[in-house]
């Protein structure tokens, strides 16, 4: 029974050459420690710069960009450049109809910025020249199949 003690005490001691073996964690697979991209690396919040809060137990992969706004993605869409700047045009000429009529739409309004894709200070150049351009009647207030139906929905 001393010699059954004594080898099970052998085992649990460390050899005194041998050096001393910590307590780890049981091993795992290893997850790869960064995704391979070509562009250069992301400052998101939560990538592990120490900014911003940590979204590790979120659920699902943060690495991943999500869907949406933004710039600098790969297959996102450049804004357009806006035309009266690209003209290098100093005014809105209210009595230039025709080009005042590409940002009115088919019902009489007009265009948001969004679809116009001017700047904000043509954009309301460009407002203030179809208003004008409205009181002279040269413009329409209203598309034709609304004034000639006469209903007005509200």
């Amino acid at each position: 029974m001393e010699t059954e003690r004594e080898e099970t005490e052998a085992n649990d001691t460390p050899a005194a050459d041998a050096p001393p073996v910590e307590a780890t964690a049981p091993v795992t697979a290893a997850a790869p420690a960064a995704p391979a991209s070509d562009g250069p690396p992301s400052s998101a919040p939560g990538d592990g710069e120490g900014r911003g809060p940590s979204r590790e137990g979120a659920g699902g992969d943060d690495r991943r960009p999500r869907g949406g706004g933004g710039g600098g993605g790969r297959g996102g869409r450049r804004r357009r450049v806006c035309i009266m700047c690209a003209d290098h045009m100093k005014t809105v000429d209210y009595k230039n109809v025709s080009f005042l009529r590409r940002f009115i739409s088919d019902r009489g309004r007009i265009d948001t910025r969004r679809k116009t894709s001017a700047c904000a200070k043509h954009q309301r150049a460009i407002a203030t020249g179809i208003k004008r351009a409205r009181h002279l009647a040269l413009l329409p207030y209203t598309a034709e199949h609304i004034r000639s139906s006469g209903v007005a929905r509200r």
